[in-house]
């Protein structure tokens, strides 16, 4: 281990969790420049579930390998205030809307993403509903752990605000996109802003969650 801004910081497990990372990154990206966007019923096949739901499982082993099922590494605590804490989450929640909605129209990343599907179709709802659980259920709960959990615990000994931007970027970078990145990067930040003041997962999950269940709600109701 060495000492960076007075903090310890675990070199090997940083180098294991950047190998996780940098693997899903190069499966991302290579999946898009191959086969493109998803199909526009991606939410409505129970196939998209079954894998997304493998996809996560083996990142959550990866996961509690390198961290051998440190809570306190994972940040799986509660915050000190519960109160501060959904307030914080709030403004972080409202700061991701507002940037989202301005950025949005410019770059086009919902588009780029393409996995809400552009009406409701009812005879698919069960595999809507079990995709909704995974995306507004198992996702934040997995990225908050790899991201925000494991991730800024390893890149804070090099200071706060660069493991801030940092856990941005990467979050970013590991979906694969292009044109939804600065979105990506800005939610990966704020989060990581929040889970630094609360010095807890739990809140980043909350939001992460909340906005993924507004998103899937929205693009079946307008």
């Amino acid at each position: 281990m060495n000492v960076l801004s007075g903090n310890r910081v675990d070199l090997r497990r940083l180098v294991w969790w950047s190998l996780l990372v940098g693997l899903l990154m190069a499966v991302n990206y290579y999946g898009r420049a191959t086969q493109g966007k998803p199909a526009p019923n991606t939410l409505y096949q129970y196939g998209t579930f079954a894998s997304g739901l493998v996809q996560y499982a083996l990142i959550l082993g990866a996961l509690y390998a390198i961290s051998r099922g440190d809570r306190q590494l994972l940040a799986l605590r509660r915050p000190r205030s519960w109160r501060r804490a959904l307030l914080l989450a709030f403004g972080a929640l409202v700061a991701i809307a507002i940037v989202t909605q301005v950025l949005d129209p410019l770059l086009h990343g919902a588009r780029e993403q393409g996995l809400t599907p552009k009406g409701w179709e009812p005879s698919h709802a069960g595999a809507y509903v079990a995709n909704a659980v995974l995306i507004a259920g198992v996702a934040p709960f997995v990225e908050e752990l790899l991201f925000r959990g494991l991730g800024f615990s390893l890149l804070r000994g090099f200071g706060v605000w660069k493991a801030i931007v940092a856990i941005g970027i990467v979050f970013a970078a590991a979906h694969g996109l292009v044109e939804a990145f600065p979105e990506l990067a800005f939610f990966g930040a704020a989060l990581a802003w929040l889970r630094s003041r609360t010095e807890s997962v739990y809140p980043g999950m909350l939001v992460h969650a909340t906005f993924n269940a507004v998103a899937l709600v929205a693009a079946v109701v307008k």
